[in-house]
């Protein structure tokens, strides 16, 4: 368990992990041994399984939105963003 953000490795999974996997988790990506250790340290750890819980809970609320496409300015103001980071991303590797 954590003591307010402490992670702790129940079976060599940490709390900043089980963040970066939640997702697979949820999409039942993760191999055996992955879902396992994950768990595992769900069952642990009264943080992460909050957080799960607040995950699950965003989603639902975000997929009772409306869809409604973004207006042109701001699609033109987004793709000319994404261009920006994708032209410092692939300099960076120069």
């Amino acid at each position: 368990m954590t003591e307010h953000g402490t992670p702790v490795a129940p079976h060599g999974l940490e709390c900043a992990e089980l963040v970066e996997l939640v997702t697979d988790w949820l999409d039942d990506a993760l191999s055996p041994d992955d879902r396992a250790r994950f768990e595992t340290h769900l069952a642990a750890c009264d943080d992460c399984a909050a957080f799960v819980v607040q995950f699950r809970e965003t989603i639902a609320a975000l997929g009772a939105l409306p869809a409604e496409p973004p207006s042109a300015d701001t699609q033109a103001r987004l793709l000319g963003v994404f261009r920006g980071w994708l032209g410092e991303h692939d300099r960076g590797r120069d």
